[in-house]
């Protein structure tokens, strides 16, 4: 493990192993804006050993969150090669949202409810490419309705990632019975006209760069460095 070119001593080699350990944990189990002082306390290191480490949030995420990311891209190749291009947006639609479950962070990454680097927004929008070839390989076959787009699968997202996050701790399971709603929706025999059109890209773009909260990107980004 280095640091720029000068290899880490074995000592401070440890201490960032289990910043990383303590950082993957508390991040799965509160979201990305779990407070960096409990990372510190949790892997028995200094707050200032974690910013020798990694001075800024952003770096700690970087060296976390790819991997997980990288978890969905093979899930997503797995469900291309499904025989039945159904079956595999299915799949891939419920191991999505399974991963939203099991790891507050992800769910953060991809609903983007933090300011990201752009290193894991292109990770992101790299899923996103993988969910857009599903769902076109899902129309072809006549499975999936022609009118849902890639923008659709946005908000699916947006309101998925809601709907685990604020019934998780009280009924695991209870999303799994709204995607299965929303999956039901989507299939080609159920489709009705829709009372108005998919977002466009400038749409799209506007809202996931606008924070929940209210505050501007800049005030954001600002709070998530320093926090």
């Amino acid at each position: 493990m280095t640091t720029g070119t000068k290899p880490l001593r074995a000592d401070a080699a440890r201490n960032r192993d289990r910043l990383l350990a303590a950082a993957s944990d508390l991040f799965a189990e509160r979201g990305l804006d779990a407070p960096l002082e409990e990372i510190a306390r949790r892997a028995g290191v200094s707050i200032g050993t974690l910013y020798n480490h990694f001075p800024t949030r952003d770096a700690l995420f970087d060296a976390i969150m790819p991997t997980r990311i990288a978890v969905l891209h093979t899930g997503a190749e797995q469900a291309l090669a499904e025989p039945n291009a159904w079956t595999g947006f299915v799949a891939f639609t419920e191991t999505l949202f399974a991963l939203h479950a099991e790891d507050r962070g992800l769910n953060d990454a991809l609903a983007q409810r933090v300011p990201l680097s752009p290193g894991i927004v292109e990770a992101c929008h790299r899923t996103f490419r993988y969910i857009e070839r599903l769902i076109v390989r899902a129309k072809e076959d006549g499975q999936l309705r022609e009118d849902f787009e890639a923008a659709d699968y946005a908000t699916l997202i947006w309101a998925m990632s809601q709907v685990i996050r604020e019934s998780t701790g009280v009924a695991p399971l209870a999303w799994r019975r709204t995607l299965a709603y929303f999956l039901d929706g989507l299939r080609a025999g159920a489709a009705h006209p829709l009372p108005a059109p998919a977002l466009t890209p400038k749409q799209l773009t506007a809202i996931m760069a606008a924070p929940p909260n209210g505050e501007s990107r800049t005030q954001t980004a600002a709070s998530s460095r320093t926090g």
